[in-house]
């Protein structure tokens, strides 16, 4: 009777382990759901956030660039002499004294493209130097040409136009894009008014431009941007209106004399600032944080859990054990 007794109860205990084991199994796999529902829900959130970030973080991205640009440049300057200064500069002035002559060519002759592109380019990377304006806080470099890859990053000098070294009968003219989602570049450019000023860096010379002619015109209208003899010019151009660009801002400047007198370009004048680099190793690290905690497990949950399932496995095959022993015994 007693050994007849003992084996239902110990089979009970084994179907009861079996329903816990089960248990938990529903539960472990609810937990496992969770946590992907919770996964899926951070990546989203991480999306939405990259969606609304990626225009400032894209123009940070670009000014840390265009600050390295500038940066290079100018030690690149600094470690030239006045000879090489001399020969650079006389031989972008003889050009521009060809253009005056021989008025603007839209439809540039090899012969000419190709002098273009070895003017100024002592650097052999198109960095002809930088514009600094202060009343919108842009420093940005300016480039050969206005080809795509240039506009995307920085500003670009139309090559039938005169080289940026000033003299009288110039007229320099730059363009740069507005309202790139990825770069500031030009879009502040209609907050300029009549006597701001800008300055352009060009090899050891900085050469200033106050602001005395805006004008909104068709992209093919290019009576603006005509050489006045006896002037020294400089115009800026970019799309308007704001993100529909079927015109053109122009903002011409005309030279005068440096606000702080003759300024030279050194390497010690432009600094990269540190805390533009702190953002692009803080980002990746919060994400790659934020990921972590919500997709693993507790580690006090993990071991509770494990302490568990081993005291249920012992009691488990002691009970099987003890119901094997019994039937031996009867037998």
């Amino acid at each position: 009777m007693t050994g007849a007794g003992s084996r239902p109860q110990a089979i009970f205990g084994v179907d009861k382990a079996e329903q816990r084991k089960q248990e938990r199994v529903k539960s472990a796999r609810k937990a496992a759901g969770s946590r992907k529902i919770t996964a899926l829900l951070v990546l989203l959130v991480l999306l939405g956030l990259g969606l609304l970030l990626y225009p400032s973080i894209a123009d940070y991205w670009n000014s840390f660039h265009q600050t390295r640009a500038i940066m290079t440049y100018a030690e690149e300057v600094a470690n030239m002499n006045s000879a090489e200064f001399e020969e650079i500069l006389q031989s972008a002035a003889s050009y521009n004294e060809d253009i005056a002559k021989n008025g603007i060519q839209w439809l540039m002759p090899d012969e000419r493209r190709e002098r273009y592109g070895r003017e100024l380019n002592f650097n052999q990377n198109g960095n002809m130097g930088y514009i600094d304006i202060p009343k919108i806080d842009v420093k940005l470099p300016v480039y050969h040409g206005t080809d795509e890859s240039v506009l995307q990053t920085s500003i670009g000098h139309l090559e039938q136009t005169s080289l940026p070294v000033g003299g009288e009968g110039s007229h320099c003219v730059l363009s740069g894009h507005r309202g790139l989602p990825s770069a500031k570049l030009f879009s502040d450019l209609n907050k300029l008014v009549e006597g701001d000023v800008f300055t352009l860096s060009i090899l050891n010379e900085t050469l200033s431009y106050q602001v005395d002619r805006i004008r909104v015109v068709e992209p093919a209208d290019l009576t603006e941007l005509r050489i006045i003899p006896g002037r020294d010019l400089c115009t800026l151009v970019t799309c308007t209106p704001y993100g529909i660009n079927t015109h053109r801002l122009l903002v011409r400047g005309h030279r005068v004399d440096n606000p702080d007198g003759e300024a030279k370009v050194t390497a010690d004048a432009i600094q990269i600032d540190p805390p533009m680099v702190a953002p692009f190793l803080a980002i990746p690290l919060a994400v790659l944080l934020l990921l972590v905690l919500a997709v693993a497990p507790s580690g006090g949950q993990s071991r509770k859990m494990t302490e568990a399932e081993d005291q249920l496995l012992i009691e488990t095959y002691g009970r099987i054990a003890g119901l094997e022993t019994q039937e031996r015994q009867q037998e």
